[in-house]
């Protein structure tokens, strides 16, 4: 019989566990034989003595063991998902999804709600009416089959062990340690069924990992996951110190999305989107070359056919596909306030994490799981950094419904921005690319 506090000891002591003792650990925990606070031990013990690639693989694969792992075998071709770690005016999944699907590539995709200041795919879809995010399995694989791509909430089954692990490790400061995190997303990922799997490693303000280093080194911990638990990972490394769109809400990410798909849209979205998307047609085998993929990808944008798509995925799942031409069909804000500069100016820094608060305390997020969502309210931007503005010109227009908190979230995005009469350099976007081969900066 193993005895727990044994492997809490040995991890304490840098000492790696096999691969059947962490299961032991893991399947004690979920079926409720293993306390708390025992577990809360051996988090603390991997938090400061960390844990090798094969113990953190070895961990990934219990927790994906731990309830149901999706099956998409009857989906002809290589399946392929992506994940990102979470920012603010992440729109990326919203038109990465018929993007990819216009040119052939299987998606069936379980995507998350959002908690805290990052914003969740399901809550944006739900903005349009009659949008069904609860499907069934059958329902799911059919419309991957028929349409290209699906969407639905992540079931309660999948990865119970990550929903019980996350909620110790949030109230025991065991959250920032890499081989926990990576397990944590690399479960729900090999649960999922994809072949292959893109990875957008988020760093800085609003982001949950703060520096390059440590989003790079993420990024490596999950590729290397993938390898040994014999799935593909190829993983980027992008900026999230100021948000990726210009919209930060759930219709005002529907629209965003839609605008993109037509050609209009901010130029950092529209790029990672493509870039992300060519990766994927790589992945799947469709195209072996990422410039050919992308050159793919920007004709479906601008012949249409990648709106069109979006509009079938709606239409497939009970939506209402003409939101997507009449933006009044999305739910609407009681207040719409502009913030405009009053001079001639450039745009020098933008917070994400404050917008994203800002958004949170408005409504378009959650503070507590329970908290109900405002699909209408959040933030429009004018712009990010680098941008050039009018004097007069709105540097954010924030959508309410309530006066009060209108005027909190107006010194809240005033506080979020920061103005230079002189020229100010745009951001880099795309970090490094990371292979198993490779890092490529």
């Amino acid at each position: 019989m193993v005895f727990v506090p044994e492997l809490i000891q040995k991890k304490r002591d840098g000492i790696s566990l096999t691969a059947e003792e962490i299961e032991y650990l893991v399947n004690g925990y979920v079926r409720g034989i293993i306390p708390d606070y025992q577990m809360a031990a051996f988090l603390m013990a991997v938090y400061f003595k960390g844990m090798s690639y094969e113990e953190t693989t070895a961990l990934t694969l219990s927790m994906a063991r731990s309830g149901e792992v999706m099956d998409l075998s009857s989906i002809e071709g290589i399946k392929v998902d992506k994940h990102s770690s979470g920012g603010i005016a992440d729109t990326t999944t919203l038109v990465l999804l018929p993007l990819v699907a216009s040119a052939g590539v299987k998606v069936a995709k379980m995507a998350g709600r959002g908690l805290g200041y990052t914003g969740g795919t399901i809550d944006k879809l739900e903005s349009i009416p009659g949008f069904k995010t609860q499907l069934t399995k059958d329902e799911f694989l059919k419309n991957v089959m028929t349409v290209g791509a699906a969407i639905t909430a992540q079931s309660e089954n999948l990865v119970p062990a990550d929903k019980k692990l996350y909620a110790l490790r949030d109230v025991t400061a065991t959250v920032e340690s890499i081989p926990l995190i990576a397990s944590s997303i690399m479960s729900k990922k090999l649960a999922g069924g994809a072949d292959k799997i893109l990875l957008d490693v988020k760093f800085g303000k609003g982001a949950f990992m703060k520096t390059y280093e440590e989003a790079l080194e993420l990024a490596k911990t999950m590729v290397k996951i993938g390898y040994l638990a014999g799935k593909e990972v190829v993983a980027y490394v992008t900026d999230m110190d100021q948000p990726l769109g210009l919209a930060i809400g759930n219709a005002l990410e529907i629209i965003e999305a839609a605008e993109v798909l037509k050609n209009n849209g901010h130029q950092d979205l529209r790029e990672l989107c493509v870039r992300f998307g060519a990766e994927m047609m790589v992945l799947a085998g469709i195209e072996k070359n990422l410039i050919k993929a992308q050159h793919v990808l920007e004709e479906n944008i601008d012949n249409g056919d990648a709106l069109t798509k979006f509009k079938e995925i709606i239409e497939a799942q009970s939506g209402d596909p003409s939101v997507l031409d009449d933006y009044t069909k999305l739910p609407q804000s009681t207040f719409v306030h502009s913030l405009v500069v009053d001079e001639d100016c450039y745009i020098k820094d933008v917070d994400a994490f404050k917008l994203g608060v800002c958004a949170v305390r408005l409504g378009a997020g959650r503070e507590k799981k329970e908290d109900k969502i405002d699909h209408s309210v959040g933030i429009v931007l004018g712009g990010k950094v680098g941008d050039k503005l009018k004097e007069g010109q709105a540097y954010a227009t924030i959508y309410a419904n309530s006066y009060e908190k209108l005027e909190d979230a107006i010194n809240m995005v005033k506080d979020s921005f920061q103005f230079s009469k002189l020229p100010v350099q745009k951001k880099k976007l795309i970090y490094a690319r990371i292979t198993l081969e490779s890092i490529e900066a």
